[in-house]
C-alpha cells in the first residue's frame, strides 16, 4: 500500500473467556485497586518518595487495565469482540448514502417530497460491509490544484452527462479522458462568479467583495451550490461558505463540491429544520437553487429566517428569463408579488434588486415584530434551541428572545471572540483560552507523528515526484467532537490550507453558535446515525474524547467505525485521542475495518492515548 506509515497492528486473538470469569477478574482488580489506594494513602508519610512513586505507578497501571477489562467485558456482553475483518460491499453500494433510501421512504408512507428527506429510522442496513471505491478512483490532487481539476472517476457524474448538459459544457473542460477542469468563471452566473460577487457587495453598499467581513459577513450558507464556483471564490477571500444540497442519486452537487475541497453536506428544505441552531449564518445564498420559496405558506422562508442572524442577508438570484436580444431586467412583480407579503411579515427589508438578483436584509430590531399588523407571523415559544436536529419546520419566527440576538455588524471581526461574546455563549474565558493553548501544542505533536505524509513542508508518497508548492495532501478535515473549534483555530494559525467541519455531538453541550461566530464551518450531529455526506469525502477524521462520550449513548461502535470508513477517502487518516480503555477498544474495531493502526503513549503521565490510523487503498 502506498503511503503507509505503520506496519499493521498485530493483536493476539484467543478463545473468548466466559463472561463469569471476566467478571471475577474485574472484581478482583477493583478490589486490588482499593487496597493499593488505601495503603498508599496511609503510608505515604512513612515511605521513601521513590516507593510512593512506584506505588502510584502500579496503581495507575492497574486502574488503566481495569478500564480495559471493563470495556472488554462490555464488548463480550454485546457480542462484538470478534476480530474478523469485515467484507467489502458490492459494487452497487460504491456511492451508498445511508438514511436517503427514497424507495424505502415511499413504502414507509412518506410523500409530498418528504420521501427525499433524511429518514435514518427507515433505511437501516442489516448487513455490515466496507464501501469500496469505484474501479477508476484516484487519490485527489493536492490543494489548490484539486480545487480546479478533479478525477472524473471519483464522482458520480459521467462524461456523457457533462457532454449532454448543453450550456454546462461552456463552463467545464475535459482536459483528458479521466479529468474534469473547472474554469475560474464556471459559475451559474452569467457574467462570471467574480463579477457576481462584486455585484452583491455593491448591492449591499460595499466597495468590493473583499469588504464582506466589514459588513459582518463571514459564514455563508450556499443552497444548491451547483459546482461550487461561488464557494470557491469566497474561499479565496478567506470566507467560509458551506454548500447544502438535497441527496442526488446522480450528479451530486455535494459530492462534487467536497471533491474540489469545498465545504458541503447533504441538506434540503422539505419538511425538517437544518441541523443548525437559530441565528447561525450571516448570509443565506440561493442562486438558481430551484426552491419555490412561497410554497407551503412560506415555511421554507421561515427556515431561512431561523438560521439567519440579525442584520444578515438573504440573496436570491433567479434563472434568466429573457429571450435573446431582450432586456436583461426581470419584472420586479414576478418575484415580489408572492414574496412581498411574506418578507414584510418576517421584518425583512429589500435592499436592492439588480437584474435577476434580489437582496433582503433581516431586521436587527426586535421591536419590528411587535409593530407588525394583525395576523402576522407568530413568534416561536422559546425553548431549548440545542435540540435543533432535524426537527419539523415551524411556522413562527425564532430566536427573538435569545441572548445571541446581536446584529452581525456589531460582532468581532476575527476568530477570537471578545469576553462579552464568550459570556453570551456561556463559556468561561479561562476554559476557552486553555482549550486553544492545548490545541496549539497538540497540533505540533500531530506534525511530528504524521510527517512526512501530511501537514508537512515536504509531503511525498513513495514513488511520487516532488510536489509543487504549496504542499498539502489534506484538505477536507472533520473534527468529530469539536468543542470550541480549537483544533480548527490551531490549523488556521499554522496557515494550513485545510478547512474543518466542526461537528458538535447532539448529546454534548451545544456551542455550535460559538464555532460559527468564529467564522468556522460546523453542524450538529448524532453519532449514533450516519453523517449526511457521500463516501470518500474527507481526508482526515479527528476526535478527542468522542468514544468515551458515546459510551453512555448505547451507540454501535461497529456502525460508527463503518461510517468513519465510508466517509474517509482511501489513504486518508484518523486521529483518535481518548482514555486508554477507549483507545484499546478502538484499535480492535480499527482491525475489523482494515485500518493500519498504532497506539501512541503521550508519555505525560496521563491515561490519555492516541490512536493514529490510515485507511488502505483497497483495489478489488
Amino acid at each position: 500500500m502506498r503511503g503507509s506509515l505503520f506496519s499493521k497492528s498485530s493483536i493476539i486473538i484467543g478463545p473468548r473467556p466466559p463472561v463469569s470469569w471476566l467478571m471475577l477478574c474485574l472484581i478482583s482488580l477493583l478490589a486490588l485497586i482499593a487496597v493499593l489506594g488505601s495503603s498508599s494513602s496511609n503510608n505515604i508519610d512513612s515511605t521513601p518518595l521513590t516507593r510512593a512513586s512506584l506505588i502510584y505507578s502500579n496503581y495507575r497501571r492497574i486502574k488503566e487495565q481495569a478500564a480495559v477489562d471493563y470495556l472488554e467485558l462490555k464488548s463480550v456482553s454485546l457480542g462484538i469482540t470478534g476480530q474478523k475483518e469485515l467484507d467489502l460491499c458490492s459494487k452497487e453500494r460504491e456511492n451508498f448514502v445511508p438514511c436517503y433510501n427514497v424507495s424505502a421512504n415511499l413504502l414507509a408512507g412518506f410523500k409530498e417530497g418528504e420521501e427525499f428527506d433524511r429518514h435514518c429510522e427507515v433505511s437501516r442496513e442489516a448487513d455490515r460491509c466496507l464501501v469500496r471505491p469505484p474501479k477508476d478512483y484516484k487519490i485527489p490532487l493536492r490543494w489548490p490544484t484539486g480545487r480546479d481539476v478533479i478525477w472524473s472517476g471519483n464522482v458520480k457524474l459521467t462524461k456523457e452527462q457533462f457532454l449532454s448538459s448543453g450550456s454546462m459544457t461552456k463552463r467545464l473542460m475535459l482536459l483528458e479522458e479521466n479529468q474534469i477542469a473547472f474554469h475560474s468563471e464556471d459559475g451559474l452566473i452569467f457574467d462570471g462568479v467574480k463579477d457576481y460577487s462584486r455585484q452583491l457587495a455593491e448591492m449591499i453598499g460595499l466597495g468590493s467583495d473583499t469588504e464582506f467581513p466589514q459588513a459582518g459577513i463571514r459564514v455563508i450558507l450556499d443552497i444548491n451550490c451547483g459546482f461550487g464556483s461561488f464557494g470557491a471564490h469566497l474561499a479565496s477571500l478567506k470566507l467560509m461558505a458551506v454548500c447544502i444540497a438535497a441527496y442526488e442519486a446522480t450528479g451530486s452537487q455535494v459530492q462534487l463540491a467536497l471533491e474540489r475541497g469545498l465545504p458541503a453536506m447533504i441538506g434540503n428544505f422539505i419538511s425538517r429544520q437544518l441541523p443548525y441552531l437559530s441565528l447561525s449564518y450571516d448570509m443565506v445564498h440561493c442562486a438558481q437553487c430551484g426552491i419555490i420559496w412561497e410554497e407551503k405558506d412560506g415555511m421554507f422562508l421561515f427556515e431561512v429566517d431561523r438560521v439567519l442572524k440579525p442584520g444578515g442577508y438573504f440573496v436570491l438570484t433567479l434563472p434568466s428569463r429573457r429571450p435573446q436580444g431582450s432586456s436583461s431586467r426581470v419584472n420586479k412583480n414576478t418575484i415580489m408579488t408572492p414574496m412581498e407579503g411574506l418578507t414584510q411579515k418576517l421584518c425583512w427589508t429589500l435592499l436592492a434588486q439588480q437584474d435577476e438578483t434580489f437582496i433582503w436584509q433581516k431586521t436587527a430590531d426586535i421591536g419590528c415584530y411587535s409593530s407588525r399588523k394583525q395576523h402576522g407571523i407568530p413568534l416561536c415559544k422559546e425553548h431549548d434551541d440545542s435540540q435543533a436536529y432535524y426537527q419539523p419546520l415551524v411556522p413562527c419566527i425564532s430566536g427573538t428572545s435569545s441572548k445571541r440576538w446581536i446584529p452581525i455588524q456589531n460582532r468581532s471581526t476575527g476568530s477570537e471572540l471578545s469576553l462579552a461574546e464568550l459570556k453570551i455563549h456561556g463559556v468561561q474565558p479561562e476554559d476557552f483560552y486553555e482549550d486553544l493553548q492545548y490545541w496549539r501544542s497538540a497540533l505540533k505533536n500531530y506534525w511530528s507523528l504524521l510527517t512526512p505524509l501530511i501537514f508537512s513542508d515536504h509531503p511525498k508518497r513513495p514513488g511520487d515526484e516532488d510536489p509543487l508548492p504549496p504542499f498539502n495532501m489534506v484538505r477536507n478535515v472533520m473534527d468529530m467532537n469539536a468543542k470550541y473549534g480549537g483544533f480548527n483555530a490551531a490549523l488556521l494559525e499554522e496557515k494550513k490550507l485545510a478547512w474543518v467541519m466542526n461537528v458538535v455531538p447532539a448529546s454534548a453541550s451545544n456551542v455550535l453558535p460559538l464555532i460559527l461566530d468564529r467564522g468556522f464551518a460546523g453542524v450538529i450531529h448524532n453519532w449514533c446515525e450516519p453523517f449526511p455526506t457521500y463516501p470518500r469525502t474527507y481526508d482526515l477524521l479527528h476526535a478527542k474524547g468522542l468514544l468515551s462520550h458515546l459510551a453512555s449513548e448505547r451507540c454501535s461502535m461497529v456502525d460508527l467505525f463503518l461510517e468513519m470508513d465510508r466517509i474517509l477517502r482511501p489513504e486518508g487518516w484518523i486521529i483518535l485521542s481518548d482514555k486508554l480503555g477507549a483507545i484499546e477498544m478502538a484499535r480492535r474495531f480499527a482491525t475489523q475495518v482494515r485500518w493500519e493502526a498504532r497506539v501512541i503513549d503521550l508519555q505525560n503521565g496521563s491515561d490519555q492515548r492516541l490512536l493514529v490510523c490510515q485507511k488502505p487503498f483497497v483495489k478489488k
